[in-house]
């Protein structure tokens, strides 16, 4: 989103640099299809074409707010099927509008996939989609500028299939109030967007996520005025592991490969990679290039992975979503320094606290909560450590407030715990600096 007026965070203009040029266009799109490839591929190999088909209509036509595991509601073929579909829309978009593949363009593609295991579908998240083209119209901004709302915006997309399909409305009274509610978030989503981007100041990766989290708890609130109900639904499946270990594993070494391969059998710049805070969601693939970037989603993608094995979880499709998420974003501020002690935080407050440490919610709190990575990059592990388990004391407590009405669930807890706590580490930081500069006088 770059246009003149938007604030310093809100700015995502789109250069090919020297180091993205080494990767060409055609490259990063072949990789992002053959992705979205893989997920359709791979469907076939758990249920018959029936059965997708059969999956499928469940899919479309249920309501889709969290947190609603579509292996468990249709079965795993048809949701890989689902993730393949809204993939290759996300990157038909791309072509469309003529863009190159940026790190928050391949951080939208893998989050839109993976939230398509548990709340996104196509009829859900085009109405979205086109209320931002409408808003771009508008505005006149061009529409290439305005993709990461079109694509994150689509976390209401549970909004869309609740007013059609759970209102007990009549199919040609549901489905165009569905679809007004979605163009309506469109339109509003990008201009709150870069206000909203403000109150954490980059700090919280899931901007979108927030800005979402406002909306859909307003719409409830509306709801809840009229007093209709809105139900919290918690839909998971279990006995997957087997299943999917290889398949993930295998497909991070692939990507580990291609990515060594790009930056020509070398870990060179990685270090520099490193350095990176993640404040503001940079583009690595400008910083570091291509193949680093692709080594590091490798990296995060086995770590988190690791990660759910390890603490009990089950590998489902929320879990996958947050993954892949995680994956994605290791594009664009995620990387091995800054998200691990978000992690730990999350873990740490999960074993002291009431929850099940092992539950998928519990794990999509550590997955999606390493969106305050750039706390842990910019200000030290242990601020990493101290916002994951705020992260995840809060996170647990906010379902309420929008019904699962948001898919970016943590999004929203995420920009709540960077405004809290971001001023405070600047205070404290401030502190040290001012301590530390009367301290070299004294010593001259």
């Amino acid at each position: 989103m770059t246009n003149k007026i938007q604030p310093k965070y809100c700015q995502r203009s789109i250069q090919v640099t020297e180091k993205n040029s080494i990767a060409p266009e055609r490259l990063k799109y072949g990789f992002l299809l053959c992705f979205a490839a893989v997920l359709g591929i791979s469907a076939f190999f758990f249920n018959s074409p029936e059965e997708i088909l059969e999956g499928s209509k469940i899919i479309i036509s249920s309501s889709a707010n969290l947190l609603t595991d579509y292996f468990q509601l249709a079965n795993i073929g048809a949701t890989l099927i689902n993730a393949s579909l809204m993939s290759f829309l996300t990157i038909g978009i791309m072509v469309f509008a003529r863009v190159p593949i940026t790190g928050t363009l391949i951080a939208a593609t893998f989050t839109v996939a993976g939230f398509s295991m548990f709340g996104k579908n196509l009829y859900n998240s085009i109405p979205i989609m086109l209320g931002v083209i409408l808003y771009s119209r508008i505005s006149r901004v061009p529409f290439k500028n305005n993709l990461s709302p079109a694509f994150f915006g689509t976390a209401l997309a549970p909004l869309v299939s609740e007013i059609t399909f759970n209102l007990d409305l009549p199919l040609y009274t549901g489905i165009p109030l569905g679809v007004l509610a979605g163009i309506v978030v469109g339109l509003i989503i990008p201009p709150m967007a870069c206000h909203f981007v403000k109150f954490h100041q980059g700090c919280n990766l899931y901007n979108i996520g927030f800005t979402t989290g406002i909306i859909g708890t307003s719409f409830i609130a509306l709801f809840r005025t009229f007093a209709v109900k809105i139900e919290v639904i918690s839909l998971v499946s279990g006995g997957n592991n087997h299943r999917f270990v290889f398949l993930l594993y295998g497909g991070f070494l692939a990507m580990f490969l291609v990515g060594l391969q790009c930056n020509k059998w070398s870990f060179k710049g990685f270090v520099e990679l490193l350095r990176e805070s993640g404040r503001g969601a940079p583009d690595f693939i400008s910083i570091a290039g291509f193949g680093l970037t692709l080594i590091n989603m490798a990296f995060l993608g086995i770590i988190t992975t690791t990660y759910v094995l390890v603490t009990g979880g089950e590998i489902n499709g929320p879990t996958i979503g947050g993954i892949l998420t995680v994956v994605g974003f290791g594009a664009c501020g995620k990387h091995i320094k800054n998200v691990p002690p978000v992690m730990l935080g999350v873990y740490i407050m999960g074993r002291l606290n009431i929850y099940d440490h092992s539950a998928t919610p519990a794990q999509l709190a550590a997955l999606f909560g390493t969106t305050l990575a750039p706390i842990s990059g910019r200000y030290g592990p242990v601020a990493g450590v101290i916002a994951g388990a705020l992260h995840m004391a809060l996170v647990t407590n906010i379902t309420d407030l929008h019904a699962g009405m948001n898919l970016y669930h943590n999004g929203f807890s995420g920009g709540l715990v960077a405004g809290v706590l971001v001023p405070i580490f600047n205070h404290v930081k401030a502190l040290r600096e001012a301590a530390a500069s009367k301290k070299k006088v004294a010593q001259e």
